[in-house]
């Protein structure tokens, strides 16, 4: 029998990537309301308490008012917003990271962050090895397509053609960093430095290592081979050993719900530059909701997903 699922906030860039992914699909059945109602906070709440499955795509205030509105305790969600990101009675979203098994048993699943997903997936299974120190202060860098900011920085960038380079978070307050420095187990917030460049999707997120100053620390290639082995058996997390002399984010990238994941080396090993390339609204968004769904659903991870660029 086919399990509901309700897209709350499915006119957005992320939800509509969930739908897609989601149709022709038999093992579920999508609650749709349409334009007139899906504002309709009656219609809204009738649609979550019916589903067998929320998948909430809205800002963050809207996410908690949307759990608030479940009164029933069946009902299971996966939230994309940032709103419970850090929350303990929330499992975070990130099967390799966290399990498998901890996503499939959740009832409530907070969706990765596209730019901590990069981060988290290259930092934390180091930490965790001890080649990596915890109490370190890291840098990350990253660059995103525009979509990632959903409908407001789209129509920024496609009606001025002339940006070329955005950096924003000047601030150093910006919401990731606390799920960043949560799921990697961090004595310090790492300094996060955003941008996003005039494309539509497509992620680089690069955390830079000065590894001869680490007490301890790995060398390149153990740090490179410890992911490989962390991440082996995965469909959708890729260790690449190369060392390439460019790394290109183009403009015309097609969906795709992979992560890529490099550590390149000094010829000396004294330093590193660790890189994840993802499509922000892939694994970073929309395909990472429908692993998680998938998981929860007892169905195969990857089912639906797009493992190779269309």
């Amino acid at each position: 029998m086919a399990k509901s699922v309700f897209i709350d906030g499915a006119a957005g860039t992320t939800g509509l990537e969930i739908a897609e992914r989601l149709a022709g699909r038999s093992e579920f059945e999508l609650i749709v309301l349409d334009e007139a109602r899906r504002k309709d906070d009656g219609a809204r709440a009738e649609a979550l308490n019916a589903a067998d499955f929320v998948i909430l795509c809205l800002p963050d205030d809207a996410a908690k008012a949307a759990v608030g509105m479940i009164r029933n305790d069946t009902t299971r969600v996966i939230d994309a917003s940032s709103a419970h990101r850090v929350s303990p009675e929330w499992t975070y979203g990130f099967p390799e990271v966290v399990g498998r098994e901890t996503v499939a048993a959740a009832r409530f699943v907070s969706n990765p962050g596209c730019y901590p997903t990069g981060f988290i997936a290259l930092v934390a299974p180091l930490v965790r090895a001890g080649l990596l120190p915890a109490d370190w202060s890291y840098v990350c860098h990253a660059v995103s397509g525009y979509s990632g900011g959903g409908k407001a920085l789209i129509a920024h960038f496609e009606d001025d053609r002339d940006i070329a380079f955005r950096a924003y978070g000047l601030a150093l307050g910006h919401k990731h960093v606390p799920e960043m420095t949560a799921h990697v187990g961090l004595a310090h917030a790492p300094i996060f430095a955003p941008a996003v460049v005039p494309a539509h999707r497509g992620m680089l997120v690069e955390v830079p290592l000065h590894l001869s100053m680490m007490a301890k620390a790995g060398s390149p290639a153990e740090l490179r081979a410890a992911l490989a082995a962390f991440y082996a058996g995965s469909e959708i997390v890729t260790v690449v050993d190369d060392q390439p002399g460019e790394l290109l984010l183009r403009a015309s990238m097609a969906p795709v719900d992979t992560l890529t994941l490099r550590v390149l080396g000094s010829q000396d090993g004294s330093q590193a530059r660790m890189v994840a390339m993802l499509d922000n609204l892939g694994k970073g968004a929309s395909g990472a909701a429908v692993q998680n769904l998938n998981l929860m659903a007892g169905l195969p991870e990857t089912a639906g997903l797009r493992l190779q660029a269309a």
